[in-house]
C-alpha cells in the first residue's frame, strides 16, 4: 500500500472519531461503513452482528462497545427518516474490521489501524496506573514518616513505630508484616508496601492518616494507645474492603515498585529522545 493512500485513509479515520460527553471516544457505523468500502448498509450491519459475537465471546459487555442509536436523514420534499445507527467505540471497530472483507483495501488498512490505536490506549492505560501507584507508595511513605513523628513528638520514643506499623499490618491482613512477605515473596530488606497493589497502599494510607489525626487530636501520650489506635482503624478499613469483596491478604502481589519506576524513567527519557530526534528533523 502506497504511502500516500496510508496517509489518505489515516485522516480518514481519524477525521470522523467523534467525542462524547464524557470524553469517550467513539465512531458512527453509517460513517465507519462508508470509510469501509461497503455500498449496502444490510451488507455491512452483517459485519458489525459477527462483531457483536466476536465482543460477546471475548467476554466483553456488547452494548459497552455497541450502543445503539437513531439518525435522521433528509427525504425528498422535506421529509425526514429515522434509520439505525451504532455508537462504536475503537474496539468495536477493530472487532468489524477483523470480521470484514479482507478483499477490501479499507478493511486491511482498518485491521491494522485499529489494532495500533487500540494498543496504544492499552499502553497509555497502564502506564497511568502505573504512575497512581507510585504516587500512592510515596504518599504512604510520607504519610508514614508523619506517623514516626507523632509518635517521637507524643511519646518521646520513635523505636515504638516499627511495631506500631507491624500490628496496623497484621490488623489489615490477618497476617503479620513477615507472614505477608512470605506470602507476596518479597526480597529480604524490602518494605512490604513496595509490592503492594494501589488499593491497598491507599488502605494502608488512609488508615495512618486517621491515627495520626486521633492521636494529635485526643494528644495520645503513651506507644500503647497509638498502637491502640492503629490497629482500631486498620480493622475498620479491613471490614470496609470485605464489605466490598476485597480481602487484603487474597490479593497479588504487584510488580516490584522500584522496577515500576525505573520503566517510567525510561520510558519518559525515550520519549524525550523521540521528540528531539523529530524536532532536529
Amino acid at each position: 500500500m502506497k504511502t500516500e493512500i496510508i496517509q489518505s485513509l489515516t485522516n480518514n479515520f481519524e477525521s470522523y472519531a467523534k467525542q462524547t460527553e464524557n470524553g469517550v471516544e467513539f465512531w458512527l457505523a453509517r460513517d465507519l461503513q462508508q470509510l469501509l468500502g461497503y455500498e449496502k448498509w444490510d451488507n455491512f450491519k452483517e459485519v458489525i452482528l459477527k462483531a457483536k459475537t466476536a465482543c460477546e465471546m471475548s467476554d466483553h459487555e456488547v452494548s459497552d462497545h455497541f450502543a445503539g442509536v437513531g439518525k435522521t436523514i433528509k427525504m425528498p420534499k422535506g421529509a425526514e427518516k429515522v434509520i439505525d445507527d451504532f455508537m462504536l467505540t475503537r474496539y468495536a471497530c477493530y472487532l468489524i474490521a477483523q470480521n470484514g472483507d479482507p478483499r477490501k483495501e479499507e478493511i486491511a488498512f482498518a485491521q491494522t489501524y485499529f489494532a495500533i490505536q487500540t494498543r496504544k490506549f492499552e499502553i497509555i492505560e497502564q502506564r497511568l496506573l502505573e504512575s497512581e501507584r507510585i504516587s500512592a507508595r510515596r504518599k504512604l511513605a510520607d504519610t508514614e514518616k508523619e506517623l514516626s513523628g507523632v509518635i517521637f513528638e507524643q511519646t518521646g520514643n520513635d523505636k515504638n513505630f516499627g511495631i506500631i506499623r507491624s500490628k496496623g499490618d497484621k490488623a489489615l491482613f490477618g497476617y503479620t508484616t513477615a507472614q505477608m512477605k512470605s506470602k507476596w515473596k518479597v526480597p529480604k530488606g524490602r518494605a512490604l508496601s513496595d509490592f503492594a497493589p494501589t488499593i491497598i497502599l491507599k488502605a494502608k494510607d488512609f488508615a495512618t492518616e486517621i491515627t495520626i489525626f486521633n492521636a494529635k487530636s485526643n494528644q495520645m501520650r503513651t506507644g500503647y494507645q497509638i498502637s491502640d489506635e492503629h490497629i482500631t482503624n486498620n480493622q475498620s478499613v479491613r471490614k470496609t474492603l470485605i464489605e466490598r469483596g476485597i480481602r487484603p491478604e487474597s490479593l497479588p502481589a504487584d510488580r516490584d515498585i522500584k522496577k515500576v519506576e525505573r520503566k517510567l524513567k525510561s520510558d519518559e527519557k525515550k520519549g524525550l529522545k523521540n521528540a528531539k530526534s523529530l524536532d532536529d528533523k
